[in-house]
């Protein structure tokens, strides 16, 4: 298992709609062990493969921590929302930056586990939250293109001043 980097915004790759998954597969397997693995080192609660640099359909979740609540979505699909609800978010992409944004409240959603089986279930809360957030990456979209343009901006700038100094560290 290993702790991948973390691309930041505003790489391309974040803006890129990502293929789906042909092949459930152990080298998938093994990637969506090493996103867990750089979802806990960031102290994240979700992770999509783009924020990793790999341009495909899956997501990791675990908004408990634990360890034991653990949630892989290959090639997700909101079938179903309803109600409205948002809070502040943030983004393993986007560190030290949180603005609010809308969401819906309860999600059904489909996708494939790690054994490539079809799941169907209910999402609501803050799980809901992060399955939308989530879904988004893997769509190209960032919270932040939920939010105006000016916040937007201002966040661009200090991600491009951080890279800067992450160069220099180097």
């Amino acid at each position: 298992m290993a702790v991948l980097d973390v691309v930041l915004y505003p790489d391309e790759r974040l803006a890129t709609v990502c293929e789906p998954v042909a092949t459930v597969d152990e080298k998938l397997n093994q990637f969506i062990d090493d996103m867990f693995d750089t979802m806990y080192d960031h102290e994240g609660i979700g992770l999509a493969a783009p924020q990793v640099g790999v341009l495909q359909r899956v997501i990791t979740i675990d908004i408990e921590g634990d360890k034991a609540n653990q949630v892989v979505l290959i090639n997700p699909e909101i079938l179903e929302s309803s109600g409205e609800t948002g809070i502040e978010e943030g983004c393993l992409s986007i560190p030290g930056c949180r603005a609010l944004v809308p969401r819906k409240e309860k999600l059904k959603v489909k996708a494939l586990n790690r054994k490539g089986e079809e799941i169907i279930f209910e999402a609501d809360g803050l799980f809901a939250i992060c399955i939308q957030h989530e879904i988004d990456h893997l769509n190209g979209v960032l919270f932040v293109d939920h939010i105006s343009t000016l916040k937007r901006q201002r966040f661009k700038e200090k991600m491009l001043k951080l890279k800067k100094q992450l160069a220099r560290a180097k």
